[in-house]
């Protein structure tokens, strides 16, 4: 368990660590169907978009970032404006260790703060790490998109889940 992390807003000087971190998820392939690594202009534009309503907060150990979540728009339907997508990427030598926990629970904080109601995202459903943290946060799982994407030139499919606020 990482006890000294804290959770703040992310600031654009945690970007070299933020994209660090999401690419680390991009080459594991546990966490997302992004197969390109991301470079820092790339992430620029990302957290231009992460400001005000749709924010990102970050885990840091010792002035190291460590993790880092976002909540991100789920549609652009203004019936769905109370509801957010959720990402969620911890750095390979953190996970398993209370991380992610302490981000979903700021993350959560921030989301009731700016009238989210619901937080929904998306899973590999072989990515057991991941869903025993949302399920322990109050995640339930909602389905499974078959086929719904491809990586490495095999389809996979994605879980769905959800959390009412």
């Amino acid at each position: 368990m990482i006890r000294e992390a804290i959770v703040r807003g992310a600031r654009e000087t945690d970007l070299e660590s933020i994209m660090e971190i999401y690419n680390q998820g991009i080459e594991d392939r546990i966490a997302t169907l992004e197969t390109e690594a991301k470079d820092i202009s790339y992430m620029a534009e990302w957290f231009k978009q992460h400001q005000n309503r749709y924010s990102v907060v970050v885990a840091e150990e010792g002035n190291k970032i460590i993790g880092w979540a976002s909540l991100n728009p789920y549609n652009s339907r203004c019936a769905y404006d109370g509801v957010a997508d959720i990402s969620v990427y911890i750095s390979r030598k953190s996970r398993g260790k209370g991380v992610g926990g302490k981000l979903l629970s700021t993350i959560e904080i921030t989301a009731k703060e700016n009238n989210f109601y619901k937080l929904v995202l998306f899973t590999f459903p072989f990515n057991r790490l991941g869903q025993g943290l949302y399920k322990k946060m109050g995640f339930r799982e909602v389905g499974i998109f078959e086929n719904q994407g491809i990586l490495d030139g095999e389809f996979v499919d994605v879980m769905a889940m959800e959390k009412v606020l």
